[in-house]
């Protein structure tokens, strides 16, 4: 695990150094495709989902079903699907929506290809009728609308993220790639935000999950979504290309472990001031504060490592103005006069370390301990940012050590979070659905045998309702019929769950949350950079009540139906009932 460039100022400001860094080829590489690269950013994005989101990474009956449509001229039909998850992920009263941009940029360059029908051809059955496949070589979205939450804003269960609207059959090989990109993304930026809430907004947090993810796409997916979410950077730095995400690195433990002796170090041994001037031998000026600092802090000097010593003062000449240490590759107690001892000797050339990083023990106590040092180091030696070093934990961080962490006394400034972030391990998977509503105007329904999978039929808006004290309380289906609600306007709602009587509502701000992202062909609104949406996912789970935010026992937010939307539930399922 990699330890971290931090930057003296805002995280937004960090300054990122790619060491040795190896060219990210696409798969088309070998085959002269451009290297992802030599694109800008926006290119890359687009070339990148190309060969992960194409119109075959999908569930053979999606082609199936397409078939049947086409063999019976439904194909045309205008249907609307809409995407939406049943229940928060678990433990959480909220869900942060992300993955928008990708559905856009997957729908706006759907298009099959001659060899993606060359291998339908093989897979479907011989009797398919051959005017098929040249109904597929024809298929595009320009037909097709795209309605949705903005990306980034807290969203609820039963809610449509996206409403899709268009050709039945288009509609219904769109399903699975959809799904696959709003699934992950949703849930690991939400799972990003509640390891946000957990820290507080006084530490930082960065991504190390890379190498942990569950392949490539799921680790940049995992980078990019956590950053949305509210972690401050990523030590992935394919992520940092593509979607400008502060990056953050320096040295693991086998950068320190690979050292022996001092002698390693004697070809770079000096180091010129950060003022100028001439070079001055730098292994000897630590060497004396090492003397110094082990008197100090009463430790024998023979209780340092060397070895370790000297991967320390290599690292120091290498980046004299971002030296963090990792101290416990053999022993705190070793690490931490070593590290001070390297640290005074950049500041008597006028530089300045960045960092001190665990990532064993009981890192909690072990911050105390290292403050102690660093304070009374800095007050010794009249050296008083020494004092103010960050101190950088890792080491498998959970959100509930985030949590304790919160409660108990520690000199922790900033936290490295990998395998519980992106692997989401309370709840793999967010589980959205893509649910039929409406075809030719009428409105469908699917009943089951499970009330909490039953669908809400028609085509429809979606409000969020705005209380008093500025924040939203009730988020409010209705047709796409009913006319437009309206602030102060008293409406009567009736809950999702249950079949309990109406309640009266009556907002101080009204929201229409929808908004067409893709229509007659073309992406209709600007698509936004990944600050932007991390921006707006933070304004808008600032703006929700500290009671759904709990970490612990959240109070569930209100979802409700109108009166007119209620009355036609009603009348399906009675007339879907096996008695009507």
């Amino acid at each position: 695990m990699c330890c971290f460039l931090l930057n003296s100022g805002s995280v937004s400001s960090v300054q990122s150094v790619c060491i040795g860094l190896c060219p990210y080829e696409s798969a088309g590489s070998a085959r002269g495709a451009p290297n992802l690269l030599t694109l800008s950013p926006h290119a890359a994005r687009t070339m990148l989902r190309e060969y992960t989101a194409q119109p075959l990474l999908t569930d053979f009956y999606q082609f199936t079903m397409a078939y049947g449509y086409w063999k019976c001229g439904r194909e045309q039909s205008n249907a609307v699907f809409e995407l939406y998850f049943r229940e928060n992920p678990r433990e959480s009263e909220f869900t942060i929506f992300a993955g928008l941009q990708d559905c856009l940029l997957f729908v706006s360059n759907y298009k099959l290809k001659e060899e993606d029908i060359d291998f339908l051809q093989t897979v479907l059955p011989p009797t398919t009728d051959p005017a098929f496949y040249d109904y597929l070589r024809n298929i595009d979205t320009s037909t097709v609308t795209l309605r949705a939450v903005p990306e980034g804003s807290v969203v609820f269960p039963k809610v449509a993220l996206l409403e899709v609207e268009g050709p039945l059959a288009i509609l219904q090989l769109l399903e699975t790639p959809l799904l696959t990109l709003v699934n992950y993304a949703s849930l690991v930026a939400t799972n990003a935000a509640r390891f946000r809430l957990a820290a507080g907004p006084g530490k930082q947090l960065l991504e190390l999950g890379l190498r942990r993810a569950q392949g490539p796409d799921g680790g940049l997916s995992a980078s990019r979504y956590s950053y949305i979410g509210g972690f401050d950077g990523t030590s992935n730095v394919i992520a940092g290309k593509l979607y400008t995400i502060p990056l953050f690195g320096s040295m693991a433990h086998s950068y320190i472990t690979s050292f022996t002796s001092m002698s390693e170090v004697k070809v770079q041994q000096t180091l010129r001031p950060a003022s100028g001037g001439p070079e001055v031998n730098f292994v000897s000026l630590c060497e004396k504060w090492l003397f110094q600092v082990c008197i100090h802090l009463q430790m024998p000097q023979n209780r340092t490592n060397s070895s370790e010593f000297a991967a320390f003062i290599s690292y120091a000449t290498t980046y004299p103005r971002h030296f963090i240490a990792l101290v416990d590759s053999y022993s705190v107690m070793s690490g931490v006069p070593n590290f001070c001892a390297v640290s005074l000797a950049l500041d008597e050339l006028g530089y300045r370390a960045r960092g001190v990083r665990l990532d064993s023990g009981d890192q909690l106590e072990q911050s105390l301990r290292i403050r102690s040092s660093l304070q009374a180091c800095a007050d010794q030696f009249a050296v008083s940012w020494l004092a103010a070093v960050p101190i950088i934990i890792s080491n498998s961080i959970s959100l509930n050590q985030l949590i304790n962490l919160q409660h108990q006394d520690n000199e922790v400034d900033c936290i490295g979070v990998g395998t519980n972030l992106v692997t989401c391990p309370l709840q793999p998977s967010l589980g959205c659905v893509y649910k039929l509503s409406q075809v030719d105007g009428e409105p469908r329904i699917k009943m089951t045998e499970e009330e909490g999978k039953m669908t809400l039929p028609g085509k429809k808006a979606v409000y969020r309702l705005y209380g008093t004290d500025g924040s939203p309380f009730l988020d409010l289906l209705t047709l796409a019929e009913e006319p437009e609600l309206r602030a102060d306007e008293e409406i009567k709602c009736y809950a999702l769950t249950g079949r309990c009587a109406g309640f009266w509502v009556t907002a101080v701000r009204v929201e229409t949350l929808h908004r067409v992202y893709y229509q007659h062909g073309q992406i209709c609104e600007s698509l936004c950079t990944t600050s932007e949406i991390r921006r707006h996912a933070q304004s808008s789970l600032n703006n929700l009540a500290p009671k759904y935010k709990h970490l612990h026992d959240p109070a569930p937010y209100q979802v409700a139906i109108s009166q007119k939307l209620r009355d036609l539930l009603d009348d399906l399922i009675k007339k879907s009932s096996p008695s009507a």
